[in-house]
């Protein structure tokens, strides 16, 4: 039985893609065959999960480093492959085993972004080529290295793995392996006039974002393309540290009757709001793949998405929804006024089903088990 370290930064029942993504993934590999130890940052208990799992305290960043790596230490010797699920983890012991990373996302862009050296909107896109400060083109030197020292990269989406094909690493070691939902995510078994009747909805036409509330989602675009098409609604779930801007400017356009925040919401209040609603709106400037999408397409809802990172990978425009230019408010306005045209809705939501055999959750467990396999050979 192959001896499988995982070593990520979060853990359920963290929020984060990371954390619900290994949570779903590892009692699939072990029923695969694979003896599975976890280390993680973190202050959760550690009983209950079928597998061994180390739980280190967020303390001063020497302690929590050095308490890491000590963890590590005779894992890293146990292990026959090592899956990396962040990036700057002290894994400072033995390099017997294979290791193999991750890549959801470009860490040292949202690093620089939220450690305010470059602007909040700045593109991740133009960011990989750009040149900054010192320490900026440090943070794009360091994760390049980290990466390039993998022996595998595993990438939910084809435009991650371009980008990470632009930190120089070889296209051969990279292996793209689509997300999905496990299927125990089903859909609500509602119409959506029931899922209305449930939330107390009116009939009027109801546009659905769902995001944590950050700079690069969006929501502000999306919220001024809204004051163009009159009638329709905008329920916003999420929250972040964008949520006091955007009521502020929600309060500005007078459209307090027209938006509505709901703040962080459970899994199964999305799915109820996804199932009443005429889209899901997802204009964001960075997507590596959204879960969001998914989740909205199997309920049979359509979306309308920013044409940015693997939205595009998701949606086909005119089929199972609608891609708009980013940034662009006079496209994104367009689109929501077509988008509530008689008849439009019925048809896009008929295709929800279109490519989503890609997104099969049997499937990505296989496809992850064989790549560390082969890697392991």
């Amino acid at each position: 039985m192959p001896k499988l370290l995982i070593a990520s930064g979060i853990f359920h029942p963290e929020s984060g893609g990371p954390a619900t993504y290994l949570y779903e993934l590892l009692p699939e590999l072990q029923a695969l065959g694979w003896d599975v130890r976890a280390l993680t940052y973190g202050d959760a208990p550690t009983a209950g999960y079928p597998y061994s799992l180390v739980r280190i305290p967020r303390r001063r960043l020497p302690l929590r480093l050095l308490a890491y790596a000590r963890a590590a230490r005779p894992w890293l010797a146990w292990a026959d492959l090592v899956y990396i699920h962040s990036l700057d983890l002290p894994l400072l012991g033995s390099r017997r085993a294979p290791r193999v990373v991750k890549i959801v996302g470009d860490p040292g862009w949202e690093r620089a972004i939220r450690k305010g050296w470059i602007p909040p909107t700045e593109d991740i896109d133009v960011f990989q080529t750009k040149r900054y400060g010192l320490i900026v083109n440090y943070q794009k030197a360091n994760r390049a290295r980290q990466v390039r020292a993998m022996d595998a990269v595993i990438v939910p989406s084809q435009y991650l793995k371009r980008m990470v094909i632009g930190w120089g690493v070889d296209e051969a070691r990279i292996h793209v392996i689509y997300n999905a939902l496990p299927p125990e995510h089903r859909a609500l078994d509602l119409t959506q006039a029931d899922a209305r009747a449930q939330l107390e909805l009116g009939d009027e036409p109801i546009f659905l974002t769902v995001a944590r509330l950050t700079p690069w989602k969006g929501v502000d675009h999306l919220i001024a393309a809204l004051a163009r098409v009159p009638d329709a609604r905008l329920i916003v779930a999420g929250d972040g540290d964008e949520l006091d801007a955007l009521r502020r400017q929600v309060a500005a356009a007078r459209l307090a009757s027209r938006v509505t925040f709901l703040g962080r919401v459970s899994r199964q209040q999305v799915a109820l709001y996804m199932k009443a609603a005429d889209y899901t709106v997802l204009y964001s400037g960075y997507e590596g793949l959204s879960h969001t999408l998914l989740e909205s397409l199997r309920a049979g809802t359509p979306v309308i998405a920013s044409d940015q990172g693997g939205n595009p990978e998701v949606v086909q425009h005119g089929i199972n929804g609608l891609l708009v230019p980013y940034v662009n408010v006079e496209a994104l306005a367009a689109a929501l006024s077509v988008a509530v045209q008689p008849g439009k809705r019925a048809a896009l939501a008929a295709n929800a089903n279109v490519g989503m055999e890609r997104f099969d959750f049997v499937g990505m467990v296989h496809q992850t088990s064989d790549v560390l396999r082969q890697i392991l050979a």
